[in-house]
């Protein structure tokens, strides 16, 4: 429906009908669709000069589907019934016009087609209910082919022509209407199932399988790389086992054995209520596993991965585990129609379930090491920045999708630049390397022009904000799930499997050639060091057997009092973290406070610019919604603001770069002990602690993984209560409540001044509900702060660990070196170097993987 297309005289044509002083603002694309549909069914109903009860019963049947009772719609539909047959709108053609000017075709059809359902209602179709409906489908520019298919619809008489009953379906396909309510999806989609089915298309091609070849070659490269680990692990635990080596090289190993076990491709989904996000997912796996209906429906986080059975795992809020039988899935996934119809974002606030984890074994991509996390519908969700926040949380890439029938509306906007945002660990100024938009519905299209308006608009616009990367690889696609899903299922190698097969392309290139690349190299770098420090290792105990390094009783008894001074730096610098995380709490809590105390000035600025298209008696609850959103929006961005440039970038900084110091002193000590005692008897410790303390570097330096690669300020935000959902918007309807009773004579009603009052409203009881969240806020605060600098302690830990090591390993070799033979010792030596050509053939074999 294009709004702009709405003129004064449609807004004085409705004000008359309603009796109100209706503005442009107030005629929204629901307004506009019920008064026509009122008007034509008044027509219908009054064209034979008699009217039914059944008439009468049928006409609130059919308006009772677009509004609950007692609702402010329904009240504005008793209005438009009043005024629509005191004005007989229905018999001035010029005035039915004016209503339907904005209106799509679909929008058109679906109007006719509830004309065929009113004329039907007493048993047949009248001659004249017939051609008034024909003088109008002419006037509104519906082809007259399309009547004959709701008549037969309706009364089951007639020959259907095929092919303008495709093309009703076409039109009427529900994804044709997600720019209005969710009533008007699910009327359309009750239209439909009304019709003659369309019939089938027998193929007798087989199911089409992706294949994903890049990234099952990059499964291959990482099972070598899990069997390289295991080979290491066997040398060194053989090497352990004749004291050659130290125990902390098992831990090293084992650590990046199972870093690379669990290495998968995290793939984000995220996207606005009813954008065909599941019939995505159902077209990249190949089956259909989510579920997909016209109204939303999916309800919950997803986290779709391979399994060696298929089973399905609940993870809830209170911590308790359960799995599910695997026909319980859909149910568990999805919000009920109910809720998704009336937009009760209490029911997704109030649901138990934190998580879905669905495993399967014959999923391609999943087996092909990709781990798809799948988002419910943002744009109505109560904790939208929670969300965000755990699904962006180390993911590889994310996808966002759109509607090419309504691209990019103003909160869809927001919405991308939020994932950019946090994708980018809280920084606006770069594109994302990692984000793809994908446009939906392609083939609701009507025109060639128009799929190369839609492109240009959205390229125009990924441009100007700088929102992804646009080099080599592909990060734009214009597509249609549902059709390619069905090519898969029917074996159709047509254009929408074609472009279906690009974007994938374009996103299998991306997770292998770019994100794969680097995890590839990290593995091997990881495995190098610990080979390295293992061959360090073996070549001085060579030396040991040989005689070449010998330590003195005194030697021994100073390296056990090293051993006491290396734990003795251990517990200095736990008691320094202590010490640390306790002052940094203190400054975070007093600049906290500082910020809390300015913050509704700040507030009060911002809320001057919210705005909203509903009405505040008609639409009233989707007003406070919008209002809430808008509040919750900005003071995520004042919480996000202040985590990163205060928290983040002065507090935590300076609180982290003065631990930094004194742990990189304590451990420069350590390696300055340990080159004494190389000069000394010739060893080469102190380049294996250089290398130790390297391969804690990354987690030391620099805050770029605090808050799971979204910064402090979004995990900040994420910890917020919860302010949207039925309870905050009831509190806020029932405080206006009076007002309009007051008023209820609607001519009187100051529409410009309730409006007002509902935006003081949220404001009010949003800052009351954040002052209640206060605790929370700060409980992830300690979270964060604690995370930060205890991470510092494992790291150091891990180096004194083996300086211990080191140390005592040194020992146990000198004693058993004294009480061997001579031909013990050879033996032994051949077993070393027996290990060293096996650990140096690993590390050749490791370069070719490199090559990736």
């Amino acid at each position: 429906m294009d709004t702009s297309r709405v003129t004064s005289e449609t807004v004085d044509l409705l004000s008359r009908i309603t009796g109100q002083k209706l503005s442009q603002r107030d005629i929204t694309p629901q307004v506009l669709f019920l008064a026509a549909l009122v008007t034509v069914l008044m027509g219908v109903i009054f064209v034979d000069g008699t009217v039914s009860e059944e008439e009468k019963q049928h006409l609130q049947k059919i308006l009772s589907r677009f509004s609950q009772s007692n609702s402010d719609v329904q009240k504005l539909t008793n209005l438009m019934i009043k005024g629509v047959k005191e004005n007989q709108t229905y018999k001035k053609i010029q005035d039915l016009l004016k209503l339907t000017l904005p209106l799509s075709e679909s929008e058109k059809i679906l109007l006719i087609g509830f004309g065929y359902e009113m004329s039907a209602a007493d048993g047949e179709i009248d001659l004249r209910e017939k051609q008034y409906l024909e003088i109008v489908a002419k006037n509104l520019g519906v082809k007259s082919q399309y009547l004959p298919i709701f008549e037969i619809a309706f009364t089951q008489e007639g020959n259907i022509e095929a092919n303008a009953l495709n093309e009703v379906h076409f039109l009427l396909d529900s994804s044709r209407f997600q720019e209005l309510d969710t009533v008007f999806v699910k009327a359309a989609s009750d239209m439909l199932a009304i019709l003659p089915a369309k019939p089938e298309i027998k193929t007798t091609q087989k199911h089409t399988i992706l294949s994903y070849d890049e990234l099952k070659k990059f499964q291959i490269y990482r099972q070598e790389l899990d069997n390289y680990c295991n080979l290491v692990s066997q040398i060194i635990h053989e090497c352990k086992d004749h004291s050659f080596l130290p125990s902390t090289l098992i831990d090293d190993i084992t650590e990046v054995f199972n870093k690379i076990k669990n290495q998968r491709f995290r793939l984000a989904v995220i996207g606005e209520f009813s954008q065909g996000k599941s019939t995505l997912l159902n077209a990249l796996l190949g089956e259909e596993i989510q579920p997909v209906r016209a109204v939303p429906c999916s309800g919950a986080v997803t986290v779709l991965k391979y399994g060696t059975q298929k089973r399905v795992i609940c993870h809830y809020k209170d911590g308790r585990v359960e799995e599910i039988a695997f026909d319980q899935y859909k149910a568990k996934a999805s919000i009920s129609k109910e809720a998704a119809v009336d937009h009760r974002s209490d029911e997704l606030a109030q649901s138990e379930i934190e998580e879905i984890i669905f495993e399967h074994p014959e999923l391609t991509l999943c087996k092909s090491g990709v781990e798809i996390i799948d988002s419910p519908g943002l744009n109505e969700h109560p904790q939208r920045t929670a969300i965000t926040h755990k699904i962006l949380t180390n993911t590889d890439a994310a996808i966002f999708l759109t509607n090419a029938t309504r691209l990019l509306p103003e909160k869809e906007k927001e919405l991308l630049h939020d994932v950019r945002y946090k994708l980018n660990n809280s920084s606006d100024k770069e594109p994302a390397e990692n984000l793809f938009v994908l446009v939906n519905f392609m083939d609701n299209l009507d025109n060639e022009e128009d799929v190369q308006d839609i492109k240009q608009r959205l390229e125009n616009f990924v441009k100007k904000e700088n929102l992804i990367v646009l080099k080599e690889i592909n990060r734009v696609h214009y597509i249609s799930a549902k059709a390619a899903l069905k090519s898969i299922q029917n074996g159709n190698n047509d254009e929408y499997l074609q472009s279906f097969k690009d974007f994938t392309l374009s996103l299998e290139k991306f997770l292998t050639f770019e994100s794969g690349k680097v995890k590839i190299h990290q593995s091997v770098e990881q495995i190098n060091r610990v080979i390295h420090k293992s061959l360090n290792s073996l070549s001085q105990s060579e030396q040991t057997l040989e005689g070449k390094i010998q330590i003195s009783e005194a030697q021994k008894l100073e390296i056990l009092e090293k051993i006491g001074e290396v734990s003795g730096r251990d517990v200095r610098i736990r008691v320094l973290v202590s010490s640390v995380i306790d002052e940094v709490y203190e400054k975070a809590s007093e600049s906290y406070d500082e910020w809390r105390a300015e913050l509704g000035d700040r507030m009060a600025e911002k809320s001057v610019y919210w705005h909203s298209e509903h009405n505040p008696v008609f639409s009233q609850d989707k007003l406070i919604k919008d209002y809430t959103n808008q509040f919750i929006r900005d003071l995520s961005k004042e919480i996000d603001e202040w985590g990163n440039k205060i928290l983040k970038d002065i507090i935590l900084k300076e609180g982290i770069e003065y631990l930094d110091a004194n742990i990189a002193y304590e451990l420069d000590a350590i390696q300055g002990d340990f080159q004494r005692l190389d000069q000394q008897i010739q060893t080469n410790f102190s380049q294996q602690m250089k290398l130790s303390i390297g391969g804690i570097s990354d987690d030391f330096m620099g805050l770029g993984g605090i808050g799971g690669g979204i910064g402090v300020g979004g995990a900040l935000a994420a910890g917020l209560i919860v302010f949207t959902g039925l309870g905050f918007i009831a509190v806020i309807v029932a405080a206006v409540a009076a007002t309009i009773a007051s008023s209820f004579g609607f001519g009187l009603l100051d529409f410009d001044g309730l409006s007002t009052q509902i935006k003081q409203k949220v404001y009010d009881i949003g800052f009351q509900k954040f002052e209640e969240s206060v605790e929370k806020v700060s409980e992830k605060l300690d979270e964060i702060i604690n995370t930060v600098f205890n991470s510092r302690i494992e790291g150091s830990s891990r180096v004194i660990a083996e300086a211990i090591s080191l140390y005592e390993n040194l020992i146990e070799q000198q004693e058993k070196a004294h009480q061997e033979t001579l031909e013990q010792r050879e033996i032994e030596k051949s077993f070393i170097n027996q290990k060293r050509q096996e650990l140096e053939q690993v590390q050749k074999e490791l370069q070719t993987i490199i090559k990736y």
